[in-house]
């Protein structure tokens, strides 16, 4: 990998962590009780949520041309790394052995298929 694809790569792992934070505003907005339709989804966590969804999928088509579609898979990966972590931290979820050895083998995985 040449120092432009590590350029791209980096904007394709900043799309999926940034996919990864609005996920977190979806499920902070499902946790509190609404009063109508109107109100449940047109809230700013899921407006902010879906406005930064739209910002992920610019930058992943960026990052595309600079990058084989080969390597979307292995870095779109990242994601489950990133959701654990995000949920151990504004969720208090607690990470079990089923879950960090889930989190080794993504890991080995996207070390495996880099080299």
């Amino acid at each position: 990998m040449n120092g432009s694809e590590f350029l791209y790569a980096g904007v394709l792992v900043a799309g999926v962590f940034i996919s990864s934070f609005s996920q977190v505003l979806l499920k902070k907005s499902a946790l509190k009780e609404r009063r109508g339709f109107v109100q449940e989804y047109l809230n700013p966590y899921v407006i902010c949520a879906y406005a930064i969804f739209v910002l992920a999928t610019f930058m992943t088509v960026w990052a595309f041309k600079g990058i084989p579609m080969s390597y979307g898979p292995i870095l779109d990966a990242t994601g489950y790394i990133f959701i654990s972590v995000f949920g151990f931290i504004f969720f208090k979820e607690k990470l079990n052995i089923r879950k960090t050895a889930g989190l080794i083998v993504i890991i080995s995985g996207i070390v495996i298929a880099s080299l």
